[in-house]
């Protein structure tokens, strides 16, 4: 790797609110409560809007930092209001983990010859050496990832949740619809998010683009390739994302500043990027430490949707304890059917038997979602599409939320870093557990024990299946020999990197 020493300091623009995102949010809550407003996005079309409705709004700065941006339908009308920002005079600071940038330097580096785009890659490869040699030698080093998901304008409004820059995560994709979570905010969790990405810009492990490639783009590649990419925009003018973009009521309301918010003190919490510099069992920089007050003060009720589950012993003893004072837990995660990594079901299943045993409420998603009776919850549902839980969310007592990139599996909670949001807004928490209870039984499995005949027991599934209520003695939709490699996963002992 090069001398990351040309890597400059900058920070956040602290006078937001003489922009008109500060003025707004004075004109619409002028008390000095200390509360933010909060907005649940939970379907692509909205999560979509927001973004780009605030990147049309932002006057001095868009900071934005994801683990994933895709060179797909999204990430290029993400690209292009990010673009169209720049040159109108808005600072944008793009800062994007490199686990998948392979062979987009050169895209990467037309972006940051913008003079108001800066384009910065954290923990990245070698560029002069394969990938797949780094990740076996880089063991404890490039298997650490940045998995924040952060947008940021003005350093007033933000979105936060589960969702990177790509088709699956709004819903545009052909073969997957992910059910995923942001939540948008305005006013003071706002500067706590942007504290969280100067943090991250100006660590040693984020390296401007610059410094990794060796040859800048010419006038006529940047105007070439910028030709070629307007044509593209130009001809997605009709697509359902830049029409609701135009003319739905949430981006209406939004320009306007008439969102419906529920007004609730947030606090943002975050790993340190230093966590990925030093050894696994150093949990001073761990987000996790922060979070762990706000779940051993639970009284009534723990809901958690988490698309990857690995408890692990702690996890199991954690839960058991909870169980002893009468907590009630409800967990939704993937099945082995809707999950998009098998490897990490292999290290959830060989719990789901100790959760059951303690009185847990366990699901996983019903990948078929079109099959299911009632409300459709999703537009891609309509397509023969596989769905995937992606959201990342737990209900606390039904008071408070935290909504963010974090799951609960060894990977998030000691390998890679990530961000999230806790609200205390009742209105959110209530909204979300109630919608748990509604609709669980319609769009995922409930697991149950089945004791056999010789007095041991079995794992049950129970769901719907074209309307019906259908019993599976196996994972649903599954065949046998999926199954049996999963449980040749399951010996492995590589809990710590899943």
């Amino acid at each position: 790797m090069p001398e990351n020493v040309d890597r400059t300091v900058s920070t956040t623009f602290q006078n937001g609110q003489d922009t008109a995102l500060g003025r707004k949010f004075q004109e619409v809550h002028p008390e000095d409560d200390g509360k933010s407003g909060f907005l649940l996005l939970d379907n692509g079309l909205d999560a979509f809007v927001a973004r780009a409705v605030l990147a049309q709004n932002a006057e001095r700065s868009i900071d934005t930092q994801y683990y994933l941006l895709h060179d797909d339908v999204i990430g290029k009308l993400f690209i292009d209001q990010l673009y169209k920002a720049a040159e109108r005079g808005v600072r944008v600071r793009l800062l994007v983990d490199d686990i998948e940038l392979e062979g987009r330097d050169f895209g990467a580096a037309v972006l940051d010859s913008h003079p108001n785009i800066e384009v910065r890659i954290f923990n990245p490869f070698s560029r002069k050496v394969g990938r797949t040699s780094q990740f076996i030698t880089g063991l404890g080093k490039q298997t650490r990832r940045m998995h924040n998901k952060s947008f940021t304008v003005d350093n007033q409004e933000t979105i936060l949740g589960g969702r990177n820059i790509g088709s699956e995560y709004f819903e545009a994709h052909s073969q997957f619809a992910f059910v995923d979570l942001d939540i948008f905010a305005a006013g003071p969790v706002a500067p706590q998010v942007s504290a969280s990405f100067d943090q991250y810009w100006n660590n040693e492990l984020s390296y401007p683009l610059s410094t990794l490639v060796e040859q800048t783009p010419t006038a006529e590649e940047i105007d070439a390739l910028k030709r070629e990419f307007d044509a593209f925009i130009l001809a997605q003018q009709d697509s359902p994302y830049l029409e609701h973009l135009r003319n739905s009521s949430l981006a209406r309301r939004l320009r306007q500043g008439q969102a419906e918010y529920s007004w609730a003190e947030g606090t943002v919490i975050a790993d340190d990027p230093k966590k990925l510099t030093v050894k696994t069992n150093d949990t001073t920089y761990h987000l996790s430490e922060k979070l762990v007050p706000y779940l051993a003060a639970l009284k009534r009720e723990l809901i958690i949707y988490s698309p990857y589950f690995v408890p692990g012993k702690a996890g199991i003893s954690f839960f058991k304890e909870l169980r002893a004072r009468g907590v009630e837990i409800k967990i939704l995660t993937n099945s082995l059917a809707s999950t998009n990594v098998s490897i990490v079901h292999a290290g959830y299943a060989r719990y789901r038997k100790d959760l059951l045993e303690m009185g847990v409420q366990l699901y996983e998603l019903n990948k078929d979602l079109k099959s299911v009776t009632g409300d459709v919850r999703h537009e891609a549902d309509s397509r023969d599409t596989k769905s995937t839980l992606h959201a990342k969310c737990f209900v606390l007592d039904r008071e408070r939320t935290f909504i963010g990139s974090l799951n609960l599996d060894p990977r998030s909670l000691i390998q890679n870093t990530e961000i999230g949001l806790i609200s205390d807004s009742k209105q959110i928490a209530q909204f979300l557990a109630e919608d748990f209870d509604q609709q669980i039984d319609k769009y995922a499995f409930r697991l149950e024990l089945k004791q056999r005949s010789d007095g041991s027991e079995q794992i049950i599934w129970k769901g719907l299946v074209n309307g019906s209520q259908t019993t599976f003695e196996h994972d649903p939709y599954t065949g046998f020999w999926q199954r049996f490699g999963i449980g040749l996963l399951g010996v492995l002992p590589i809990e710590s990197q899943i």
